[in-house]
Parts: C-alpha cells; structure tokens; sequence
C-alpha cells in the first residue's frame, strides 16, 4: 500500500489527543452522508416521476409519430410514403386527421381538439384500457361516435351513451365567411358519445374528441389522401432509433419523426430543468456540509505537528506530507460518499417496493412517491462529492506547505 495512504487511513481511524476532533471528523462524514443519501433519493423520486409519465404517456402515445416540417397537411397516397408503409419493422401503419373545432352540447358550448383516426388506433394504442365510461365505437352502422376526454365531457356535461348528440363546427377552409347567414360558413356533424377516457393528464383529457377518420376528412375539408400526421407502432423487439432513421432516410428533411419523449418534448423537457435544478441545490447544500473536512483537517494538522517534525526527521519530503494529510481529508468524503449512496438506493429501493412516503390528498393515481434508481445518477452524485472532498481538502494542506516552507 502507498506510503501516504497507509498513513492517512491511520489517521482517520485512529484516536487523537484531543477526543474533540474525533467528534468533528465523525460530523464531517456524517454530514456527507446524509447529504449524499439526500441527492440519491430526490434525483430518484424525480426519475420515478419521469417514467410514470412516460408510462401514462406510452398508453395512447404511437411509438412513432410523423409530421410535416412546413405547413399541415400532406399526401399519403405518395410512391414514398408506400416505402415506409412497407418497412420490416412496422406492425401497424394509421394516417390521422386532427385540427381545433367547437363542440356544442345541448347549451354549453367549448373548443376541443378533434382526432379523426382510422381502423388501427384501437391496436395501437393501449385505448380500451383507459376507457372510464362506455366503449370504443367510433361508427355504429347507423350514427357516427366519438370518444371524448373525461375532462372535456365534464365540461360540457355529456356521458357516455347519453341520448343527446354532441355537435362539431368547423369553418370551412375553403369558403368566405357569410356574414347574412353565418351558420352556412361552418362544416356540422353529429356525433354520439359512446365512450370516456382517462389518461390523467390534462392535455388529452381537457381537449380531445376521437372521432373516424372519413368523418374528420369531411368535417375539414380534406380529400382522402389528406392526413395531418401519420401513426406507426413497431413490432415488438425493434429498436426505436433504427425505425426512426429508416423512416427519415425515407422522407427526408421535409419530414419530422418524433418518438414519444419528443411528442411530449416540452413536458419532459421541463422535468428535466426540474431535476437537474434541485440537483444543483442540493449539491450547494452538500457543499457546506463538505466544507466541515476544513476544520476537521485543520485541527489534525495542528494536532499531529509532532508527527509532521517527526516525518521530516526521517526524510519525508513536504510532497509526501502533503499528500498525507490531504488523502486525510479526501478520505472523508469518500466514505461519506461511499456509505451516502448505500443508503441511498436502500432508501429508494425501500420506498418503490414498500411506498413509506405516501401522497397526501385524494384523487391522486398512485398511492405513494414513484421511485425509480438510474444508475448513471448515483456515479453522478458520487463523483461530485469526491470533486468536492478533493478541493475542500487543499485548502488547509494549501496552509500547511506555506508553513513547511518556513521551516526549510
């Protein structure tokens, strides 16, 4: 073993003449350990967080979702676009038609964002299982039906299967409004509620309305090789980012293929800003807590001064001193970090397995914080408190060369 290092590890576990520094080295340690246990824990509630939504998201996002750079429309009856339905790796292939429209329902009135999908929606997405009320029926043989946000019913007070149609205006895009008779410039159609979902977020469940494909078509005023965008899920066990490319070497620029953190790119993007905020905080806060080595090392150095006369007396140069006593210091915030990160995953995997913390009020769709232990954090955490350790440590070895050199 290092010269050095075995003299610093004496150090540490050693006892000192004054029992006082026994008692500030175990603070030191103890301070970075709760802190490192601290920063585990809440980078890992902010990943459980960020894979529950996913996990919400992934039920009625596709695996791939493609749209046109410029503009809102585009052909899909293209040469092109039959390369991509003709991919190996694609299961199911759906053009989709969405724009804003006004609902009416009986007399309350709300803007709502209208989905036409086609046959392949149902296999797609994971629908049938965020049903709240009802079924997924979108044409009955007689009646065209839509499926509507539990927020969006609620608001205009419709149910499933309720007696009463719901009513779709759109402008007409090709057409000058009619100032005489207004209600001419808008495209009508009568739509049953056969069903309410749920994805427990807001931006489906306040605003979307799935109704058919040809219904949709016909309510904006598009031809039926029009689509607004196209939905494609993959075979199991294919790999996103390979599909992604294909499709995109396909298309070219004119085409953007998004997978699902990029179709709900703001909203993981804001929990990422999020997580590495608090990171930043608590790493200041564990910062301080490093900052106790200084005293501790500085009270070593001044308790082992016969030591280091010693040493010298015996040919160690000032390096080697030096370096003794700052693996000393650095010493500290390794097992502080060491028994900081075994703690906390412990805790973390405690609270996924066993939800010790649970949240507080009602209606909420788990019952206790969501954790979930991404291993490139704690190497993270880890590193950062060695960095800190290592720089907290030369500020009193930084002292003690200046006082060797005096004694030259």
């Amino acid at each position: 073993m290092n010269l050095s290092l075995r003299i610093a590890r004496r150090y540490l576990f050693a006892k000192k003449s004054h029992k006082a520094i026994n008692v500030i080295s175990a603070i030191s340690a103890a301070g970075v350990i709760v802190g490192t246990m601290a920063i585990v824990a809440v980078l890992s509630v902010f990943n459980g967080f960020e894979h529950l939504i996913e996990h919400l998201f992934s039920a009625f996002d596709p695996d791939l979702k493609i749209e046109c750079v410029q503009g809102k429309v585009f052909n899909v009856k293209s040469a092109t676009w039959n390369d991509v339905r003709h991919l190996p790796g694609i299961a199911y292939f759906d053009e989709v038609v969405q724009d804003n429209a006004m609902l009416r329902y009986k007399d309350r009135q709300m803007p709502a964002t209208v989905k036409g999908v086609g046959s392949n929606f149902e296999k797609m997405t994971l629908i049938d299982t965020l049903l709240t009320d009802g079924s997924f029926t979108l044409y009955d043989g007689a009646f065209q039906n839509g499926v509507m946000g539990v927020g969006l019913a609620g608001a205009l007070g419709t149910v499933a299967k309720a007696l009463d149609p719901v009513v779709i205006y759109v402008p007409k895009r090709t057409e000058q409004i009619n100032l005489v008779n207004p209600e001419s410039s808008f495209n009508q159609a009568v739509v049953f509620v056969s069903g309410t979902f749920a994805v427990k977020q807001a931006v489906y469940d306040d605003n979307y309305f799935i109704v058919s494909l040809e219904l949709a078509r016909k309510l904006f005023s598009y031809n039926d090789s029009s689509a607004t965008s196209v939905e494609i899920k993959l075979k199991p066990y294919v790999s996103v980012e390979k599909a992604q490319t294909s499709i995109e070497n396909i298309l070219g620029p004119s085409y953007r293929v998004l997978n699902r953190f990029e179709q709900q790119g703001d909203y993981f993007r804001i929990m990422k800003i999020e997580k590495w905020i608090t990171y930043l905080i608590l790493s200041f806060i564990l910062l301080i807590a490093v900052f106790n080595i200084i005293g501790s090392l500085t009270m070593l150095i001044i308790d082992k001064k016969d030591d280091i006369l010693t040493l010298r007396n015996l040919g160690a140069d000032n390096a080697l001193i030096q370096r003794i006593f700052l693996l000393e210091g650095w010493l500290i915030s390794v097992i502080g970090a060491f028994v900081g990160v075994i703690f906390g995953t412990m805790l973390s995997f405690g609270q996924e397995y066993f939800g010790w913390l649970k949240l507080q009020g009602s209606g909420f769709i788990i019952q206790s914080y969501p954790v979930f232990v991404q291993w490139t954090d704690v190497l993270l955490v880890f590193a950062t408190v060695l960095v800190m350790g290592f720089f907290a440590a030369l500020y009193p070895v930084y002292y003690l060369k200046k006082d060797l050199l005096k004694k030259k």
